[in-house]
């Protein structure tokens, strides 16, 4: 689908700040793009501070909720971690394990099948944990509308507390305590995603046990370590990646090549990252796929288990397993995705009279339909759920684009829905599977009212038109240097007037899907690479010349580091 262009408008100030700064004119223009203070705001962006994390009373209901777990660790009692079955849940809950039991506490832990459990606590599964003895659930990443799991479980007599950072239904769950950074009071990170908040607790209970703000030795070596878990689910859960956020996920990052625990380093093993430095994209890409594939293809109490009390030799043999799951993940979604592009296009369901796509598959595995919907918003560009049917029910995912909310969208869509959940460009929802087509309709219907025929144009937002020349080495090292990259950060993207070829194109890949180019201007030459953009070999040899919109890479190569171009998209001569 043609993009486009949106090219930001260079800032008269840019040169002024960048000799403050002490940074390229490129990177102030970045800084001022994304509306970094330059008084208030500039330093802490450069160089995020672990010192400037806000401590965990700041977090509403952390210290009640510590005051509740140490009494219960005292107490002798037994607490079970309730968790999702994603990055951010399962690093949660590895987070709160580890503290738990460095507390001596008597603590384990509880993952839902995705397919036949769904998301979130229920009512069956706390019954069964209640049986086996558990006087505390602590929900992770879960929970904020569990209002029926809360009333059993004050019934069966065990304590509850929720952490969480999702949206809140009409009414909250009554527990014991609520960790949550915006259901219940006001916090300075309304942003924190479930390992974020885990993370703040932890710190708490370090807290509460050290009897000081200031935690232990013991306790402070450990949330070191602890830091890379909430840096994944951080960045894996798509949350703003400014301000705590931002010092969470660049120092998490950073302490990952030396965390001490075993599934890390197998994980770091398996992804091929050992010993060297990590970005967002390792997380997105290659460490966080590997965790999600438990969840996806098996059961996630595996990722849970590797990021918890598995030792080194459990922890590669985890990995290893994870590692077939994640292929085979990525074989199942290859094919759904295809079987779906072949339901919109046969079916006309990206029409402009259809500006939401609702797709259903009886043999659709559930543990990738949220990726397929993902897939089908990249390639249509419209609000899309995916159902796998599975008997008389169905379970469904939802990814969006900008100026369409889904979880308000499913609350208006509701009456068809059993149950709905998530965030404004992620969800997700349970039916019945006869009610899928009333559903659908209502929620096109929906999208055609709220969408224009402008906000199904997929934008590329551009910071800044540039010349090759600009992007020298050090100016490029600089530029990546403001990672990592995601919500509130998004990575950088420039274009450039009209470039030639240096040389002939080139498809390059397995399947000759990806596009290698070489451009020239005014002298500099730069090398560029295109993932999926083979389509534009013919026009690219054809014209000879383009503008290129691209982000700015440093490529190592043998010690060799070089800037190169990551191809967003070309435009050709008209």
């Amino acid at each position: 689908m043609p993009k486009q262009w949106i090219i930001q408008t260079p800032s008269t100030d840019r040169d002024a700040f960048a000799s403050r700064w002490g940074v390229p004119a490129l990177v102030a223009q970045l800084l001022i793009n994304r509306g970094v203070d330059p008084e208030s705001q500039s330093g802490a962006f450069l160089s995020p501070q672990l010192k400037d994390l806000h401590p965990p009373s700041e977090l509403p209901g952390a210290t009640n909720a510590a005051e509740v777990i140490v009494a219960a660790i005292r107490g002798g009692k037994k607490i079970v971690l309730y968790g999702d079955y994603d990055v951010d849940g399962t690093t949660g809950v590895a987070i709160l394990w580890h503290m738990l039991q460095l507390a001596e506490a008597k603590v384990s832990f509880y993952v839902p099948h995705r397919v036949s459990e769904g998301y979130g606590l229920n009512v069956e599964a706390v019954r069964g944990l209640a049986e086996d003895g558990a006087d505390l659930v602590i929900s992770i990443d879960c929970g904020i509308r569990a209002v029926e799991v809360a009333k059993e479980l004050a019934t069966l007599g065990v304590d509850f507390i929720v952490t969480d950072h999702h949206q809140p239904g009409p009414a909250l769950p009554q527990a014991s305590a609520i960790v949550h950074p915006t259901a219940i009071g006001s916090s300075p990170n309304g942003d924190l995603c479930g390992a974020g908040v885990a993370f703040k607790l932890a710190w708490a209970i370090a807290q509460k046990v050290s009897g000081s703000d200031r935690v232990n030795p013991a306790f402070r070596e450990l949330l070191q370590h602890l830091l890379p878990l909430a840096a994944l689910g951080t960045i894996a859960d798509v949350v703003s990646l400014v301000g705590e956020n931002r010092i969470i996920a660049r120092h998490g990052l950073a302490n990952l090549p030396t965390c001490a625990i075993p599934g890390v380093k197998a994980l770091m093993e398996s992804a091929g990252l050992s010993g060297t430095k990590v970005s967002g994209y390792d997380v997105g890409f290659k460490i966080g796929p590997r965790i999600n594939a438990a969840g996806r293809m098996g059961h996630a109490r595996l990722a849970v288990e590797l990021l918890t009390r598995a030792d080194t030799d459990r922890a590669r043999e985890i990995a290893i397993y994870l590692e077939g799951h994640n292929k085979s993940r990525q074989s199942t979604e290859r094919k759904i995705s295809k079987q779906a592009r072949e339901m919109v296009d046969g079916a006309d369901l990206a029409s402009d009279a259809r500006r939401a796509i609702v797709l259903a598959g009886e043999d659709w595995h559930a543990g990738v339909i949220g990726i397929v919907a993902a897939r089908m918003v990249d390639r249509y560009h419209r609000p899309t759920v995916v159902f796998s049917i599975n008997g008389d029910e169905a379970q469904g995912s939802a990814r969006g684009i900008a100026h369409f909310d889904l979880a308000q969208a499913f609350s208006t869509c509701g009456d068809h829905l059993i149950g709905h959940g998530g965030h404004a460009m992620a969800a997700g929802c349970r039916i019945r599977a006869e009610d899928i087509p009333a559903f659908s309709e209502a929620f096109v219907d929906l999208a055609n009212k709220r969408l224009t025929h402008n906000d199904l144009i997929p934008k590329v937002k551009i910071d800044s038109e540039v010349d090759l020349a600009e992007l020298t080495l050090s100016t490029t090292e600089a530029i990546v240097g403001l990672g990592p990259f995601g919500t509130g950060n998004p990575r950088p993207k420039f274009s450039t007037d009209w470039v030639e070829l240096a040389e002939e194109p080139r498809r390059v890949g397995r399947s000759q899907e990806h596009l290698l180019v070489s451009f020239r201007q005014n002298g500099t030459r730069m090398r560029g690479i295109g993932f999926g953009q083979a389509a534009n070999f013919e026009d690219i040899k054809e014209h000879r010349r383009c503008r290129v919109a691209f982000e700015p890479i440093v490529n190592d190569f043998r010690g060799r580091r070089s800037v190169e171009m990551q191809i967003i998209d070309l435009q050709f001569p008209q």
